[in-house]
């Protein structure tokens, strides 16, 4: 089948392109070009001067729709695909947090089966934890929080082809040789859940941990010791002008001043926004989180007792407009940080996270507001109110 989307405004790799038309052939883009003369076959699309963007990268998600990874069952896994699609997540990683391991098993045997379907906009899965620093655990299941171990890890890994990260806290015994692991088997080491200082950081960075999980949630910044000042895990993080970063842009676990200033830092090849959502996201009013310890309050998951926050209701529209209308960032930076910078960390921009010749046909009609209006994934119209 033959698309062609005329009539709006593109973000193509080089920048924006107007008067111009994507043109897709079953799940490939075919070309992006600068004419936008109807094709002969094309069913035409009209944008309507509205921006066309390539679709999110989620790379950081435990659930939506009122189901939960963690749950480890094909339906759950779908149910929340789906969900987090409408709203512009056309790639996505599962993430379950600090699990058990009959937990995480379960989850690996339906992701390795549903990537089985080269369609499926499931790229891999994410294991935040259950090597975290028990002291910055937040709303992870304490009981279930662990040093690493390799006699636990190491069979997973080996029954686990979709596993594409895991998270741990560096300073923990035996988590620099878990990084290197990771690292060697083509999985993403990121450090999360941490109470790192500059060494700690620096020698996780060496193991090959390049990457750094919800920044400045879970984490120290600058704080001081006995009258003497020390660098935390985030100015250290700072100081490492190749680690990249993601963050939580729903506006409340990070204020929009400081997803700002990490932008400004760092720079859009470098930071990825992720929502952290949970089953709450995008989901029925009477939906509940999978851990029965969180609650929904001022427009955030939080533990029942307030002492930490627990996940978003966040999804990727929402993530661009809190970037754009409170942060500040121009609309193109804030969409190549919610797509082709996840893309890249993630080391799948071979085929998505731009609208490009031969990238997948993951595309977004955004209105002048940020509210998607049509999603295309791989092909294929999952949601549409403009026409």
């Amino acid at each position: 089948m033959l698309t062609q989307i005329i009539n709006g405004r593109i973000l193509t790799p080089q920048g924006w392109l107007k008067d111009g038309s994507v043109i897709l052939r079953d799940s490939k883009i075919l070309e992006v070009t600068n004419c936008d003369l109807a094709v002969i076959g094309a069913e035409l699309v009209d944008a309507k001067g509205m921006c066309v963007v390539p679709g999110g990268v989620e790379m950081h998600v435990h659930g939506g729709g009122g189901r939960d990874f963690q749950e480890g069952t094909e339906e759950a896994f779908q149910v929340a695909v789906d969900a987090h699609a409408k709203h512009g997540t056309t790639s996505i990683f599962p993430t379950l947090s600090s699990s058990t391991v009959p937990m995480i098993e379960a989850a690996v045997e339906t992701c390795n089966k549903m990537m089985e379907d080269k369609n499926s906009p499931i790229l891999g899965l994410h294991l935040e934890g259950p090597y975290l620093n028990q002291s910055k655990a937040g709303a992870q299941v304490p009981e279930w929080v662990k040093n690493p171990n390799p006699n636990e890890y190491i069979p997973i890994v080996e029954k686990a082809p979709c596993l594409a990260r895991w998270d741990a806290a560096p300073e923990l015994p035996g988590a620099l040789q878990f990084g290197k692991f990771c690292a060697e088997k083509g999985i993403l080491p990121s450090i999360a859940h941490t109470a790192a200082e500059h060494s700690d950081v620096r020698a996780a960075y060496e193991a090959g941990y390049t990457h750094v999980t919800h920044f400045y949630n879970a984490m120290p910044g600058f704080h001081n010791k006995q009258g003497y000042k020390y660098e935390g895990t985030v100015e250290s993080v700072y100081l490492i002008d190749d680690m990249t970063i993601e963050c939580i842009a729903d506006g409340i676990h990070v204020p929009p001043t400081i997803l700002r200033m990490a932008y400004k830092i760092k720079g859009v090849e470098r930071m990825a926004l992720i929502s952290d959502a949970l089953a709450v996201a995008a989901a029925p009013p009477d939906a509940q989180a999978f851990d029965p310890r969180v609650i929904i309050e001022d427009g955030v998951c939080k533990l029942a007792d307030r002492s930490a926050l627990a996940g978003s209701i966040a999804t990727t529209d929402r993530l661009i407009r809190t970037m754009v209308q409170e942060a500040e960032v121009p609309l193109e930076d804030a969409v190549r940080m919610a797509s082709e910078t996840p893309a890249h960390i993630m080391g799948v921009h071979d085929r998505k996270g731009a609208l490009a010749r031969g990238k997948d046909a993951d595309i977004l009609i955004l209105d002048d507001k940020l509210k998607v209006r049509c999603v295309w994934q791989m092909g294929r119209i999952i949601e549409n109110t403009l026409f």
